[in-house]
């Protein structure tokens, strides 16, 4: 095994004192782009995040996800790592142009066998595979015809993940169509900031409906084939928050709520779009077919839940967040758990909610590793603090289903390249070396205290 159990002068946070109940799933996230490397090998296509990466300025520091962790060329170390920090299940996504390089079309064999490797290998393992399908490197290829914002990806959309159910079966323990359509439609395709670079809100709106139609017809796909793995969609979420008590802060808050929130989960659970966000947008509202919203409200298995921070939202400027007081991650963020109970209370009041699952959660901070061991005591506080956050939420009637950490590995993180890690495991990007965290180590002796006190064995002990 990578690390192994006791190591000295491990930082214990305050216990989350919590047990949750059988059945709540413990696990990992990362997503392909971020740690796969191989951007080349076996016939893979070029997606829009190897594009946007090679434009000049997009990139804090300059760099690409070409070899990243160079998650595949070490996909047997990695598998023993997630296994030996014991967790249930393990959050992974396929890069689709790896599978299908054109979108459309022909299979990518050599692509296919990835997958189905690191699937055998958990599943060997004692891990279950949580399975998303688009975390957000489309083909190059579709977005050469428009991407998202033409309706035939839509379509091509289905097809793969027809293809992804028929060529790893039924070993998968569920079936995530999208991550975070915000990000997709707003930061890519409005602000530009994250592929393809769009600046255009009257498309951004448009991929946003073609996201959530694709996910609703892709679920009806699947269970026409006979899928039987659970299915859902995962959003980034959070409570937005007005930073005075004027009305102009207040209105401002509400419809940052609905652009972020409710334009999401009104359509997946109410079957139409909030009225009061389409006013606002008025000519850049999307166009809808008739059937559309029906196919959006395709019934959920579960819904996941990306949750890093609060929004405190002014009319006026930016909220400066040092205002607060709170703690900050390295990417700026405020430190604010109770923001996770009070979203999820949030969302089971509001919303005919199915089981919910916290599907990334984690912080960036400036890691250091010294003599073999990375000490990073905000992160283990940061994760504790969050868990006791869902058991504050489960223990109050909020049908949660699990919780995984964002992320296994410190990694590529989008535009600000690699100087941001978010890893329990840290990654030594010039050798490639692993090294457990004490957030690691945490986490495995959390876990193990879980199943102590229901007499429980690991998920590895217990065998696929």
């Amino acid at each position: 095994m990578p690390f192994s159990l006791p190591i000295h002068n491990v930082y214990q946070p305050v216990d989350p004192g919590q047990h949750f109940p059988p059945g709540f799933v413990w696990g990992v996230a990362t997503s392909a782009y971020q740690i796969e490397g191989a951007a080349v090998a076996d016939g893979k296509g070029e997606s829009i995040w190897d594009r946007f990466c090679r434009q000049p300025g997009t990139i804090a520091d300059g760099s690409n996800g070409d070899v990243a962790c160079d998650h595949l060329h070490r996909l047997e170390e990695d598998l023993d790592l997630i296994a030996a920090l014991e967790v249930d299940a393990y959050r992974f996504s396929v890069s689709w142009p790896r599978v299908q390089p054109l979108g459309q079309g022909a299979w990518n064999e050599a692509g296919l066998r990835c997958y189905q490797r690191l699937v055998d290998g958990l599943v060997a393992r004692g891990v279950r595979p949580y399975l998303t399908l688009n975390h957000w490197d489309l083909p190059q290829a579709l977005q050469d015809q428009d991407g998202w914002a033409n309706r035939a990806t839509v379509q091509h959309f289905v097809d793969y993940a027809l293809g992804m159910h028929r060529h790893l079966g039924q070993r998968v323990a569920a079936i995530t169509t999208h991550n975070e359509p915000w990000v997709i439609a707003k930061l890519g395709h409005e602000d530009g900031s994250f592929a393809p670079g769009l600046r255009s809100r009257a498309v951004a709106m448009q991929v946003a409906h073609h996201l959530l139609l694709s996910h609703g017809l892709a679920m009806q796909a699947l269970r026409a084939d006979g899928c039987t793995a659970p299915l859902g969609i995962v959003l980034n979420l959070s409570p937005v928050q007005p930073a005075t008590d004027s009305t102009a802060d207040a209105a401002r808050a509400r419809l940052e709520d609905g652009l972020l929130l409710r334009w999401y989960m009104d359509p997946l659970l109410r079957g139409a779009y909030p009225q009061d966000v389409l006013d606002h947008l008025g000519a850049d509202a999307p166009q809808v077919q008739p059937g559309d919203m029906a196919a959006i409200a395709t019934p959920m298995d579960f819904l996941g839940v990306n949750y890093y921070t609060r929004a405190v939202v002014s009319a006026d400027a930016p909220f400066d967040v040092t205002r607060s007081g709170l703690p900050l991650t390295d990417m700026g963020w405020e430190v604010y758990p109770e923001g996770l109970t009070e979203l999820l209370l949030r969302v089971h009041r509001d919303y005919p909610v199915p089981p919910i699952f916290v599907t990334e959660n984690g912080g960036a901070f400036a890691d250091s590793l010294a003599a073999g061991q990375v000490h990073d005591r905000d992160r283990t506080d940061y994760i504790a603090s969050h868990i006791a956050a869902v058991g504050a939420a489960l223990r109050q009637g909020v049908p949660m289903a699990g919780y995984m950490v964002w992320s296994l590995l410190d990694n590529f993180e989008w535009a600000s390249g690699y100087a941001k890690r978010f890893g329990i495991v840290h990654v030594d990007y010039a050798t490639q070396r692993r090294t457990a965290k004490d957030s690691a180590h945490w986490y495995r002796r959390f876990l193990q205290r879980q199943r102590s006190a229901r007499g429980q064995q690991p998920a590895a002990a217990q065998g696929a």
